[in-house]
């Protein structure tokens, strides 16, 4: 059954839950108290009760799963059997994105797969998504955990190219097709009769659009570096390897348009552009269009007005049995998309996360650099979840959090000894170290 169909027909779910039977009922209270602007709550003694929407429900229920719990005669197979699912949930995502990385992204896509696992698309809950899967080739457990990992990876890359992803339309000649297609690498460009469709980052997708209107303002005998470029890539004036290089180190690579020199701006990185092109660039995004060095503190599109509250538990982590845990509250609430979000002027729906560190040296090393992630607005963003399906919600960035304590990395939780590291390397892409 649909899960579109499961909504409409369990309008209203009722979920008991016994806090004895869990190893760590302080967690349990968690989960409960995260999901508390979205679910009713009854509490009896040791018991929970929750009342909800089939979707709500859901979330809390798999969340409560990945938990430890006592185990008693004759029934510790089945909570196993509950705690171990031999089945990666699939990701439902936007069709655009996935059309854009399978062209674009193949070679992330196929490091992603490796020898473990195969990634496969069908139709999706509405017509502009498709559903993604995830399936181990062989049956052992440490296959299974392989197409957990490939999932996360897949979703990390996912929400990254997401982020900076725009697609435009222009009129254009077929036969400028395969010289945009080679100037332009990062941009997914489809010709229908006259008219192209181009996907890919903002930067890129303005580069172009700079270049074909100096092509539509140029005159005779102006922008000659662009028109020797033309004349090379049809063939018509074979341009040498020395002089086209000279042109690549006079031309700007936003504009491409020549570089006057009273105009140029030369970063770090020693990559020129116009100083006017390169101000605009970093209004948007302070890297470098050509190489990706980052320059000055980047921000993001996570809505303004959310807090970030931390706590300490005596309780320990899988993994970190001699200290105790920090925990992460996340509040962000709902509001009106801006410029920046998908689609600005309409309502998004706020999100309440918990996340969870080991008290220990490096685990405070990371909370104060999620601290400054969160500050520059990096940690969510706005658009599609890939877990519930909806848009316009708060979701998470590309900065991975463990939102479990238990579990092991396929349920977003501990043990998992490498996940500092990882989450370290993540904030560095992003300048904070």
């Amino acid at each position: 059954m649909a899960s579109s169909s499961m909504k409409e027909i369990f309008s209203d779910v009722t979920l008991t839950v016994d806090l004895t039977t869990f190893k760590d009922p302080d967690m349990v209270k968690e989960i409960f108290k995260e999901s508390k602007h979205k679910i009713k709550q009854i509490t009896k003694t040791s018991q929970y009760q929750a009342e909800g929407s089939f979707e709500d429900i859901e979330d809390v229920f798999v969340k409560l799963s990945s938990l430890e719990r006592h185990t008693t005669s004759g029934s510790k197979h089945q909570q196993q059997a509950q705690m171990s699912p031999d089945q990666v949930k699939p990701v439902d995502i936007q069709g655009t994105v996935m059309e854009y990385m399978q062209h674009k992204c193949s070679k992330e896509l196929r490091r992603i797969e490796a020898n473990d696992v195969t990634i496969s698309t069908s139709l999706g809950k509405t017509d502009k998504t498709v559903l993604v899967s995830f399936k181990p080739l062989g049956r052992s457990g440490s296959s299974q955990a392989c197409a957990h990992f490939a999932r996360e990876r897949f979703i990390t890359l996912y929400q990254r190219t997401a982020t900076d992803l725009r697609v435009v339309s222009h009129s254009v000649a077929d036969q400028n097709l395969s010289y945009l297609q080679n100037n332009f690498p990062e941009l997914w460009i489809v010709s229908r009769s006259g008219n192209m469709t181009v996907t890919g980052p903002y930067a890129h997708i303005r580069r172009l659009e700079n270049f074909l209107s100096n092509r539509k303002s140029s005159t005779p005998g102006r922008n000659t570096t662009t028109q020797r470029q033309r004349a090379g890539a049809s063939g018509a004036s074979p341009v040498s390897h020395a002089q086209q290089q000279d042109d690549s180190e006079d031309t700007c690579a936003i504009c491409m348009d020549s570089i006057r020199e009273r105009h140029r701006e030369t970063l770090k990185c020693k990559h020129s552009f116009c100083t006017s092109c390169l101000k605009r660039a970093f209004e948007f995004k302070p890297v470098c269009p050509t190489c990706g060095a980052l320059y000055g503190e980047l921000k993001g599109t996570q809505p303004e007005g959310g807090s970030m509250s931390t706590s300490i538990r005596s309780s320990s982590l899988p993994g970190y049995e001699k200290c105790g845990t920090i925990v992460i509250c996340y509040e962000i609430p709902s509001g009106t998309q801006k410029e920046e979000h998908p689609s600005p002027g309409e309502r998004y729906e706020g999100a309440a996360r918990t996340a969870f560190l080991p008290d220990n040296p490096e685990g405070r090393k990371v909370l104060h650099l999620l601290k400054r992630a969160f500050d520059q607005r990096l940690v969510f963003t706005v658009g599609h979840s890939s877990t519930s399906g909806r848009d316009n919600v708060v979701t998470w960035n590309d900065i991975h959090h463990k939102t479990a304590t238990h579990g092991g990395p396929t349920c977003y939780g501990y043990p998992d000894s490498y996940y500092l590291k990882r989450v370290q390397d993540e904030l560095k892409v992003k300048g904070i170290q």
